[in-house]
C-alpha cells in the first residue's frame, strides 16, 4: 500500500512538474517576440532624434498592429473613444462625410444629403490630400475628423482628388451643424410613398415608423413604398435588423458569425412590423454599405422587396469597440455577417434585381452617377470573402419630382411598385 502511494504521489508531482514546465514553454514561446518589441523601443527612446516618450511609441505600434489587419480595425485614443459617440447620436459641427483610410490616404466613402460637403461637390471615392494644408498621409482617421469638424459657420481647407483622376483641387467648405436625421419621406404618386434613409442612428426605425404613420394619417391608402438606400454608408446593427422587421414578418434577418462558434448570433424578424402589405422597391448603388447591406440583403433573399440600381458596396464585417483600463479602446474586426440565404457580402456586395447604372442627367444625378465604383473591394486589407444642383422650388414634394425627371433609377423602381408582383402580406 506504501508502495502504491508513492507511485502515485510520485505520478502526480511528475504531472505537475510537467504541466509547470510546458505553461511556461508556452509563456515563452509567447513573449519571445516582445523581445525585439523592447529591444526596438530601446533603440528608439536612446538614439533617435527627436525626444520621445514611451506611450508615444507603445501607442503608435498598436496603431500600426491594428491597421495590418483590416481597414476598419483602428486603435482610440481616449480622446478618440469619446468622440466615437457623437457619430451615432445628437449633432456636431461638421461637413458631412463618411470618411476611411486607404493606405494611409483619406478616402470619402460617402457625403451624406444636404450636408456642406455632399453641395461643394464631394464624392464616394474622392482622397482628402491635405486638411488645412496638413498632408493627410500620416493621420490616424480620428486624427483627420477632429481636424475636419469644428464651429458652425468656420470654413475648413481641403485639397482633393476625384477618384480616377490625377489633378487634385482645393475647396474650402464651410462646417454646419450636421443633425443626425436618417429619414426623409414624401409622395411621389397619390398612394406611393418615397422614403430616404440617409444612415442608421438610434433614431431610425422610430423616425421611419413616424414617416409611415404620418402618411396613412387622414385614411390614406398606402399602395406601395420605395426605399431608398443610396449613399447610405451603414451604422448601428440593431437599427439595421428593426428596419428589416418593419417590413418583415418572419424568418432571419442576417446572422453574425466570428471566429468562435460560440460567437454566432442570429437576428430574425418579430412579425410586427409596420408595414407588411405595401409593395416595396429598394434602391441600392456603390455607397450602400454595411447596415444598408444588411437590409437590402434581408428583403431580397425573403422576395419581399426588389431591389434597383448597382451592386452596393460590399462592407460585410462587423466591428466591436473594446474599452481598454487607461480609458482608451480599440475598433476591431471581430465577425462577419450573413444574409438569410447565408452569403457574405464582404467584399461583394448585393446584386440588385435589376441592374441600372444610373444616367448622367444633372444636379442628384451627377452626385449619385460618381459615386457607382468605388467600394470596399477598392480598400486595402480589406477581408476577402470565402456637386448638386437645386432645385428653383423649396417644396420638398417638387424636388422629389423633380429628381423623378432626371433619375432613371427612381423612375424605373416606381413603375415596379406600381406593377410588377411583390410579394406582401397581410399585417
Amino acid at each position: 500500500m506504501r508502495l502504491l502511494t508513492k507511485v502515485s504521489c510520485s505520478l502526480i508531482v511528475c504531472l505537475v512538474i510537467g504541466s509547470v514546465a510546458l505553461a511556461a514553454k508556452n509563456d515563452e514561446d509567447r513573449f519571445a517576440p516582445l523581445k525585439r518589441f523592447s529591444q526596438v523601443m530601446d533603440l528608439v527612446e536612446n538614439h533617435y532624434v527627436k525626444p520621445v516618450t514611451r506611450n508615444e511609441l507603445i501607442d503608435g505600434a498598436i496603431v500600426g498592429m491594428l491597421q495590418q489587419l483590416d481597414p476598419h480595425s483602428s486603435f482610440l485614443s481616449k480622446e478618440e473613444f469619446k468622440e466615437m459617440q457623437v457619430s451615432t447620436s445628437g449633432e456636431f459641427g461638421g461637413i458631412g462625410i463618411e470618411i476611411s483610410m486607404e493606405n494611409g490616404r483619406l478616402t470619402v466613402i460617402s457625403p451624406i444629403d444636404d450636408t456642406p460637403a455632399e453641395k461643394a461637390g464631394l464624392k464616394a471615392g474622392d482622397v482628402i490630400l491635405e486638411i488645412e494644408g496638413q498632408p493627410t498621409q500620416d493621420m490616424t482617421l480620428i486624427d483627420a475628423v477632429q481636424k475636419i469638424r469644428g464651429p458652425k459657420g468656420k470654413p475648413v481647407s481641403l485639397t482633393v482628388i476625384h477618384k480616377d483622376q490625377q489633378k487634385p483641387f482645393k475647396v474650402k467648405v464651410v462646417r454646419d451643424t450636421i443633425p443626425i436625421i436618417s429619414v426623409k419621406s414624401n409622395e411621389v404618386e397619390p398612394g406611393y410613398l418615397y422614403i430616404r434613409l440617409t444612415r442608421f442612428n438610434e433614431n431610425t426605425t422610430a423616425e421611419l415608423n413616424q414617416a409611415l404613420a404620418d402618411y396613412r394619417k387622414g385614411g390614406k391608402q398606402l399602395k406601395g413604398v420605395i426605399l431608398d438606400l443610396r449613399n447610405n454608408p451603414g451604422g448601428l446593427l440593431e437599427q439595421a435588423v428593426n428596419v428589416a422587421d418593419v417590413f418583415l414578418p418572419s424568418g432571419q434577418i442576417v446572422s453574425i458569425k466570428g471566429k468562435n462558434p460560440d460567437q454566432e448570433k442570429v437576428f430574425s424578424a418579430k412579425g410586427d412590423g409596420a408595414d407588411l402589405a405595401s409593395p416595396l422597391v429598394v434602391l441600392i448603388n456603390s455607397g450602400s454599405a454595411s447596415a444598408s447591406e444588411i437590409v437590402a440583403g434581408a428583403l431580397k433573399d425573403h422576395k419581399r422587396a426588389l431591389l434597383v440600381g448597382e451592386k452596393s458596396f460590399g462592407k460585410g464585417s462587423v466591428q466591436t469597440v473594446i474599452p481598454l483600463s487607461d480609458g482608451s479602446g480599440i475598433k476591431l474586426t471581430t465577425a462577419l455577417y450573413y444574409t438569410p440565404n447565408g452569403r457574405s457580402i464582404q467584399a461583394e456586395g448585393i446584386e440588385p434585381d435589376f441592374m441600372v447604372p444610373l444616367q448622367d442627367n444633372g444636379a442628384d444625378g451627377d452626385k449619385l452617377a460618381a459615386n457607382h465604383q468605388f467600394r470596399e473591394r477598392d480598400l486595402s486589407r480589406h477581408l476577402v470573402n470565402k456637386r448638386k444642383k437645386k432645385s428653383e422650388s423649396d417644396d420638398p414634394k417638387q424636388k422629389l419630382l423633380d429628381q423623378l425627371a432626371r433619375d432613371n433609377q427612381l423612375k424605373l423602381a416606381l413603375e415596379l411598385v406600381k406593377y410588377f408582383p411583390i410579394k406582401t402580406y397581410k399585417p
